[in-house]
């Protein structure tokens, strides 16, 4: 059989687009490990969160959190969302403790507020909540502490996202911080 020159053409530049795209797509981490396990993570995530953060890459160490957040990267926001098509603050930081750190919290912002040990900024440690009042709304939404002032949350205009908690469009909202603690009976710690 023979093949006219324009659809050889048009199957060749077919085939080479799909080798083309199918190539060229982004690959998320896998997390590894169990939940409150800290794995090595790769050197492609150690590398581009350590740029991100203005850390050294040997300061990425817990593999699982920054996989998951790389997982997450840029899910859109949706109110009441819990999956990659759309996610809320609150969610975001319940599927994250509970899938990096194996803590199981409260679903709510309103709820979260009251499972942590109030701390100052300057004492943050990655894992920790982090509180903001927007709309006049007290602990209206939540983020979590990575390291070096950065925090990852669920942005209602950008989605997942991880942003200098003194950056000046979000600091000025910061209202309280803490470590997990004072989970209500029936929540594992």
């Amino acid at each position: 059989m023979i093949i006219p020159v324009p659809r050889l053409y048009y199957y060749l530049l077919l085939f080479v687009s799909v080798a083309v795209l199918s190539s060229c797509h982004s690959r998320k981490a896998a997390m590894r490990g169990q939940p409150g396990d800290v794995v090595k993570p790769s050197g492609d995530i150690a590398s581009k969160y350590s740029e991100i953060m203005g850390v050294d890459r040997s300061d990425i160490q817990n593999g699982r959190l920054y996989a998951f957040i790389d997982q997450w990267m840029g899910t859109p926001y949706k109110f009441g969302g819990l999956d990659k098509d759309g996610i809320d603050c609150s969610g975001l930081t319940f599927l994250l403790e509970q899938q990096v750190y194996g803590i199981t919290i409260p679903r709510m912002t309103s709820k979260q507020i009251t499972v942590i040990k109030r701390k100052y900024e300057d004492e943050l440690k990655e894992g920790d909540l982090v509180f903001f009042d927007f709309d006049g709304k007290q602990f209206s939404h939540v983020g979590v502490y990575l390291q070096n002032g950065y925090v990852v949350h669920a942005s209602s205009r950008r989605g997942v996202i991880i942003v200098r908690l003194r950056d000046p469009s979000l600091y000025k909202y910061f209202s309280r911080a803490g470590s997990i603690e004072n989970l209500p009976t029936g929540m594992s710690n």
